[in-house]
Order: C-alpha cells, then sequence, then structure tokens
C-alpha cells in the first residue's frame, strides 16, 4: 500500500513541475530555430526553381525552337487530320450520356474542395 502512494504523489510532483526561470528565452530560441528552418526551404526551394529556369530556357535556345515553329505547323496539320479520322464508340458516349459524366465532375469537385480544405486547416 505504502508503493501506491509513493506512486501517486510522485505522479502529482511530475505533473505539476514549476516553471524554469530561463522558460521565455528557451521558447524563443526554439521558435528562432524553427523559423530559419522555414526561411532555409523558401530560400532552397526558389534556388532550385531558379536553376530549373535557367536549365529549361537553355534548352529552349539550344533547341533551336525558333526554326521549328515551321515545322510544328505542319506537324499540327497531320495531327488535326489524325484526330478528324477518330470517331467515339458508342459505348463512350452513352456511359457519358447516362449520367456517369455528371456523377465524375461531381466526384472530383469534392474530391478538390477535400483537398482545399486540407490545405486551408493545415494554414491555420
Amino acid at each position: 500500500m505504502a508503493e501506491l502512494d509513493f506512486e501517486r504523489r510522485l505522479e502529482r510532483l511530475f505533473s505539476q513541475s514549476p516553471e524554469m526561470p530561463d522558460a521565455a528565452a528557451f521558447a524563443e530560441r526554439i521558435e528562432r530555430k524553427l523559423d530559419r528552418g522555414w526561411n532555409l526551404r523558401r530560400w532552397m526551394i526558389g534556388a532550385a526553381g531558379l536553376s530549373g529556369g535557367v536549365v529549361g530556357a537553355s534548352q529552349l535556345v539550344m533547341s533551336n525552337l525558333f526554326q521549328r515553329v515551321e515545322s510544328a505547323e505542319e506537324s499540327a496539320r497531320v495531327l488535326s487530320q489524325g484526330l478528324a479520322r477518330v470517331t467515339p464508340t458508342t459505348d463512350m458516349v452513352s456511359a457519358l450520356s447516362g449520367g456517369y459524366g455528371v456523377w465524375i465532375a461531381v466526384g472530383l469537385a469534392v474530391l478538390t474542395m477535400g483537398v482545399f480544405a486540407a490545405r486551408l486547416v493545415e494554414e491555420f
């Protein structure tokens, strides 16, 4: 029985620990470290985006994109001729006209709203 009383008293002492005199300074130091981590992440993401943009721009310049515009017009003409030959099957048309297309759109809208709500909750 004495051990049970001792355990309870010990639990009360640990649950009611006194505040340390430098608690505010400690909390401020931790917050500065956390903020510094986010700033470092922001700078790293920005640097990665900048370097990716530079690499992408250099690839466009090196690939003679401006000289290939004429051939792209011809490719677009061939592609449009090929797409004109493709017709949807009756199964695809009946599935979409039977109301499934509406439910798919509603489901995607609900999913999008859920993702947006999760991001909103995460921010606040």
